[in-house]
């Protein structure tokens, strides 16, 4: 039961970010600029590596290749931040992106204190 919502909610998942990435709405992105073909790809390889990511901290042998995962799927959120600064002129997203990042940081160095076995306050 629980194999069948992870299979539903990734098949749900895949198929909103086909949608918004081959057909996406007005309003996401300016229809007139000249590398929005660019622009869609770097979205779908972004996409495509954040499925590996997310195989790797599912699956990782170790908990650093879990760590490592975690990390490298806030650098991609990251970059889905820039990408849709750019497409969508509002820089409000770079904002996020550097929210992000310093929470990234922090939850990876915390969750990494925390498996090596020692207190949050050591």
């Amino acid at each position: 039961m629980k194999t069948l919502r992870y299979i539903t909610g990734l098949i749900a998942i895949i198929a909103a970010a086909t949608i918004i990435i081959f057909h996406p709405p007005k309003i996401l992105i300016y229809q007139h600029l000249p590398f929005l073909w660019l622009l869609k790809r770097g979205a779908s390889v972004i996409l495509l590596c954040a499925f590996f990511c997310l195989f790797r901290v599912l699956r990782g042998p170790t908990a650093a290749d879990r760590i490592a995962g975690m990390d490298m799927l806030g650098i991609l959120i990251i970059g889905i931040c820039a990408l849709l600064s750019i497409s969508t002129g509002r820089g409000w997203y770079m904002d996020i992106a550097i929210a992000w990042a310093l929470q990234s940081f922090i939850s990876t160095l915390a969750f990494t204190k925390f498996l090596g076995g020692k207190d949050f306050d050591e």
